[in-house]
Formats: structure tokens, sequence, C-alpha cells
């Protein structure tokens, strides 16, 4: 930060004249003028004063407006991380968002949402009330309806993954199963069910390129 020896700090003004009187003191007080409002500074790159850091703090916290190493920082405000493959534009826009999904935290729509932009996927999400036994919608008994009563406070989370391999579809698991935890109410129960394209000749045929035969585990 360069100063120029011979200028006089405008902060004379606010003084009585007197002081006015010893050129030394105007030189002095341009040292400080400098640093609060970066005036006078004859660097390449002009550092912005104290004063304007201020006045613009309110971008700090516009994910929209901050600096690239803010995100995690603001992403910590939400008790969420950020995932290293986003770009940060998506990462922008997560955080911009975040606060009007955490409104309808503990909600379906909330935690489809969430899902969504997490995993790049769509998932469906079932309660208790889909599963009265209902002949020809929900008919088979222990896997869409049950007799004798409703699991309580349970529901169901089934994502479908195209083209999945052991290692994505670990990482993929991971995230639904931390998010849903995290989002869920914590008197209720789920179970997270992960679908997979199945073989249609014609359509997907391609042994691991767009089909799979058998399972993968997760473990």
């Amino acid at each position: 930060m360069a100063i120029d020896t011979k200028a006089v700090s405008s902060y004379l003004q606010n003084l009585p004249a007197i002081f006015s009187e010893d050129p030394f003191l105007g030189r002095f007080l341009m040292a400080f003028e400098q640093i609060l409002t970066g005036l006078g500074d004859t660097g390449t790159e002009r550092q912005l004063g104290l004063e304007e850091i201020i006045e613009s703090i309110s971008t700090l916290f516009d994910p929209r407006e901050t600096r690239r190493e803010f995100l995690p920082w603001l992403a910590s405000w939400v008790a969420l991380g950020l995932r290293a493959d986003w770009t940060e534009a998506q990462k922008r826009d997560f955080l911009a968002n975040i606060v009007r999904l955490y409104r309808q935290r503990g909600t379906r729509e909330n935690l489809s949402e969430l899902l969504r932009i997490y995993t790049g996927l769509s998932p469906v999400i079932t309660g208790t009330e889909d599963t009265d036994f209902q002949i020809g919608v929900h008919s088979t008994i222990g896997s869409d309806t049950q007799i004798g009563g409703r699991i309580p406070h349970f529901f169901k989370v089934t994502v479908t993954m195209p083209n999945p391999d052991p290692a994505t579809l670990q990482r993929q698991h991971q995230i639904a199963t931390a998010l849903i935890d995290l989002q869920k109410p914590a008197h209720t129960d789920y179970e997270l069910e992960i679908l997979f394209n199945t073989m249609q000749i014609g359509a997907r045929s391609t042994i691991g390129v767009d089909t799979l035969l058998g399972s993968i585990e997760v473990t």
C-alpha cells in the first residue's frame, strides 16, 4: 500500500482550523484515511478500505454474490455439506434455496427435493397412508400392503438408478441414508430401496452398459 507523502488528509476538515497549520498532521492522518477508505492508494491493485468492506459485508451472506471460498462456510450454517462433484453454480443454487426447503423440514416434499438435489435421482416416497389393501393397487402381501394393521410412523423411499456400478451405488446409498436420517422426524422409521433398470430387448439390453443382471450388494 503506497502513500503519497505530499497528500493531505481530508480529515483535517473535521478538526478545528488551528490543526491545519501543521502540515505534518495532514500527512499523518492520511495513513488512517487510506486504511478506512482506500483513498490515496497508488498501488497497481487498489485495496478496499475498511468502510467499503463493511458496507459490502452483506454480500458475504448472499450465495449468489459471495466469494467461492465462503460457500462451505455458508453451508455450515444450515448443517449440510456441499458435494465435491457439484459445480460452483450448483453449490450457489443449492444454498440459495436451502432455507426455503428448511421451512418444510420433516415433510415428504422437503425430503424428496433434497434427495433429488443431492443424488440427482427422483425418489418416490410412500407413507403408511398408502398401505391399505386395494385390489389392483396395493395387493401384494409383504410388498406393498399389510393385513392386520399398519406399521406406525413408517415410510419407504424408492429410487431408480440407471446403469449403476458398485462404487456409485455405495456412494449414493450412503448419501441418501445420511440425508434421510438427518431430515426425517425423530419418531419415524423408514426403508430405502434402490432399483435398477431391468433388461428390455431393443430398449436396454447391453450388459454393463445400460442394464444389469442380478443385483449389487450394498454394505
